[in-house]
């Protein structure tokens, strides 16, 4: 990216203050050290300090390369926000930190937050603004002067158009560094509404052991689906939705269980629920059976955070020799440890009772005087749900309905008839009548009629 660098470069002593100064600034934060330990900020830090020592070109080149790499990165796979590379990127990891103190905005009232978390926050916005200061294109032009060329650098605003539009960026990039720390109401503020960490910036996550460890982790891009893509079962989704809704609004909600034939929906609607709440705090966690166990941990992590969560069980069922049950019952209730209030279970089932039952189940075996005692333990457990949704295999008609409904959401230009009678030739020879039956079907008429 050739282009001649416009700012005025820094005179040597200057440069090597200014230098010294933001380093020093990353050196002695005390609560947001974390928001420079990704690649773009230890490059950067990298770069200062090669241009600290100032004799050795050839390591001032190759970080300036890769700082510049690792902006263009972070921009092309979704940094924020207009303007210059490396100041969207440093606002960005604040205002998304997780540190005490923004874990205590999202609590408390900024006047609650204990004073000391207050004044060290105070003091690394400081420090952190310092090294906004030092951007893309003053760096370029101390470049142009280390190296007595353009090391094909620009300025790193050309990664993105100019201007800043987010209304908290734009009020920390017009404010003088040494003044940042009065900003600190308002980061509060932004915390206690968007959150902190990963889920200020994703909406779907999954529960993931590695190395022995649990862990949180993005689903960078979740189903799309919509309310608007689904067809049929208004009645079931009205339940899901009206319970979804006094859970964001702080009343009382009950765990689900949504049981039903396959491929009429269940899971789609836990996920178009998403989409549709996102914007309210909703949260969606979807869960493993085999990270039931980990459930006291999972909470952990969700408690005291200003989101709602959903943690999500698809296809949840036990077969007969399977203790995990167990585990479950102990999460619906039972447990010593109450389930915080922003954390809810939905599961999905093919299974009324999600545990394999057997006729001979009912006979008392010889050795277990007890056994009707254990079969209405299993019995009881989709009991221990708040309220159970039931998804059941559509008739023709509905089947039918689902399929009309889909072809003229898709724009479709084919015969009612011929229509009606591929759709129920299609459901005889794959999976019968589904909601899920009916969508494959509309996507391999949607592509015959396009090929035609």
């Amino acid at each position: 990216m050739d282009g001649t660098i416009k700012s005025p470069s820094l005179a040597a002593s200057a440069r090597s203050a200014e230098i010294e100064v933001a380093l020093s600034a990353a050196e002695s934060l005390l609560l947001y050290a974390e928001a420079l330990a990704d690649p773009p900020a230890q490059a950067y830090l990298t770069l200062l300090r090669a241009l600290q020592r100032a004799d050795d070109r050839g390591l001032i080149r190759r970080s300036a390369s890769a700082l510049f790499r690792a902006l263009a990165t972070a921009v092309a796979t979704g940094l924020p926000g207009p303007g210059d590379a490396w100041q969207r990127y440093l606002l960005r990891r604040v205002v998304s930190d997780e540190n005490p103190f923004s874990r205590a905005a999202q609590r408390w009232r900024f006047e609650e937050i204990p004073a000391g978390l207050r004044e060290a926050a105070r003091y690394d916005l400081v420090a952190i603004g310092r090294l906004f200061a030092l951007n893309g294109a003053r760096l370029g032009a101390t470049l142009v002067e280390v190296l007595g060329e353009n090391p094909g650098w620009s300025d790193l605003v050309a990664l993105g158009p100019d201007g800043i539009d987010d209304p908290l960026f734009a009020r920390f990039a017009s404010t003088e560094p040494v003044d940042w720390g009065n900003l600190l109401p308002d980061l509060a503020a932004h915390h206690r509404i968007h959150g902190v960490g990963p889920f200020a910036g994703h909406r779907a996550f999954r529960w993931c052991r590695r190395d022995g460890r649990g862990q949180i982790v993005p689903v960078h891009r979740p189903d799309p689906i919509t309310f608007d893509d689904l067809i049929g079962y208004e009645e079931q989704r009205r339940i899901v939705r009206r319970n979804t809704e006094n859970f964001l609004r702080g009343r009382p909600a009950h765990n689900l269980l949504l049981y039903g034939d396959r491929g009429t929906g269940k899971s789609s609607t836990v996920k178009a629920l998403l989409n549709a709440y996102a914007g309210d705090g909703l949260r969606l966690v979807e869960v493993a059976k085999s990270g039931l166990a980990d459930f006291p941990e999972i909470v952990a992590t969700l408690d005291g955070r200003c989101e709602r969560f959903i943690i999500f069980v698809d296809d949840l069922s036990f077969d007969e020799n399977e203790a995990g049950y167990k585990e479950l019952k102990a999460i619906l209730e039972g447990s010593v440890e109450t389930r915080p209030d922003n954390v809810l279970l939905y599961a999905t089932s093919n299974r009324r009772h999600l545990i394999q039952e057997r006729f001979g189940d009912r006979a008392a075996p010889d050795d277990e005087v007890h056994a009707q005692d254990t079969l209405q333990e299993k019995l009881s457990l989709a009991d221990r749900f708040g309220i159970t949704v039931i998804f059941m295999a559509p008739d023709q008609e509905q089947y039918l309905e689902i399929v009309f409904g889909l072809a003229r959401r898709r724009g479709l230009e084919i015969d009612d008839a011929r229509l009606r009678r591929e759709a129920l030739q299609w459901s005889s020879w794959n999976n019968g009548r589904s909601g899920r039956t009916a969508r494959q079907f509309v996507d391999d008429l949607t592509a015959m009629l396009a090929g035609q």
